[in-house]
């Protein structure tokens, strides 16, 4: 046992260092150095927390490396009960950290990981050029892997036959977080000044989101974008067999709406509100997703239709109703009936 842990399993619970990441909190754009690993242990209490916050395992890869802050985490948005805002302390996400579900059954939602700032040390800028990230060495890593994962107590046996519960950032949110007011000004305000949001996009999305707060007090309101779904019985599908890498076009509003049923659903996938930006536009596809972690309960869940996620393609949280602005980055599940695939010449030109 390292003498980080065993100095960790003896302070109380939840009383992990809190601080900055060298002072003042950390604005988009910054650039950070996530700490090592035995530096982050030192920070978590007996159940691998700091401020109910999980560290995962999936997380040691990023020890020592030099990453920029993609945006302030201090709110995020409930996907458990409520599906509103919530509020988080002293947090961020970095750009291209996601969780790629190696400890975690092999989730391939690919969250966006939270980094509290005490797990960071701000750094004037990357690595100078030939300059090489430490890496752990294979032994030493999976030791501490193997610590955290005892801390974190990442899958529990949840039945008689055997079913597994897993733990993660995602199923934790609500105990990592306090409710946040959608009317409170002061969050607004934090997301233009951490650098979240531009005044001209935040001037515009909650003239949108005041608009829609009106339209909905009447059941003749539309708010905007405004979505109805106009297929009658069961809702259509198309194979397409799309693999990574591939381009494809997001087919238009129109067309997807003709796929959709009264609740915006098409074999049980929703089209969210946040997807319309998307649409007919072009993007490559990431992956397949198959299985991902029910965050309600923390079983592992098969999708009964493979669904896809595409490159650069995320929830903005700048059209959802009670959560403006959320910057967790959510990637939407597509069917490949809102798809088509771009072949040939049209493939050439968009790659030139």
């Amino acid at each position: 046992m390292s003498s980080a842990f065993a100095q960790l399993v003896d302070r109380p619970a939840g009383t992990g260092p809190r601080f900055h990441a060298n002072g003042r909190a950390l604005r988009a754009g910054d650039w950070v150095e996530v700490r090592s690993a035995e530096e982050i242990l030192g920070t978590l209490d007996e159940r691998g927390e700091l401020e109910q916050l999980p560290f995962m395992p999936e997380m040691l890869q990023f020890c020592g490396r030099r990453l920029r802050v993609y945006k302030s985490a201090h709110k995020t948005c409930d996907t458990i009960e409520r599906y509103t805002g919530r509020r988080m302390l002293n947090a961020v996400h970095l750009e291209g950290a996601r969780c790629d579900g190696a400890a975690h059954g092999g989730c391939q939602a690919g969250c966006l990981l939270f980094w509290k700032e005490a797990w960071l040390k701000r750094v004037p800028g990357p690595l100078p050029e030939g300059s090489v990230a430490p890496v752990l060495d294979s032994a030493h890593s999976r030791g501490l892997e193997n610590t955290i994962r005892a801390t974190q107590l990442s899958v529990q046996i949840t039945n008689g036959n055997g079913g597994e519960r897993y733990r993660c950032q995602a199923t934790e949110l609500l105990r990592a977080t306090t409710p946040l007011a959608w009317w409170d000004p002061r969050h607004y305000v934090r997301d233009l000044l951490s650098g979240n949001v531009r005044l001209g996009a935040l001037l515009r999305y909650v003239i949108i989101a005041a608009f829609n707060s009106l339209m909905r007090l009447h059941w003749r309101g539309r708010p905007y974008p405004y979505l109805q779904g106009l297929a009658r019985g069961e809702t259509p599908s198309d194979k397409l067999d799309l693999q990574p890498g591939e381009l494809v076009q997001v087919r238009t509003k129109r067309e997807i709406m003709r796929t959709l049923n009264d609740d915006l659903k098409n074999r049980g996938l929703k089209f969210d509100v946040e997807m319309v930006p998307y649409c007919g536009k072009t993007y490559r596809v990431l992956r397949k997703v198959e299985k991902i972690i029910n965050e309600k309960n923390g079983q592992m869940t098969r999708l009964p239709n493979a669904c896809l996620i595409l490159e650069g393609v995320t929830c903005s949280g700048c059209l959802s109703t009670n959560r403006l602005f959320c910057p967790r980055s959510v990637y939407p599940y597509w069917h490949e009936i809102w798809l088509r695939r771009v072949s040939g010449r049209d493939a050439q030109v968009l790659t030139q």
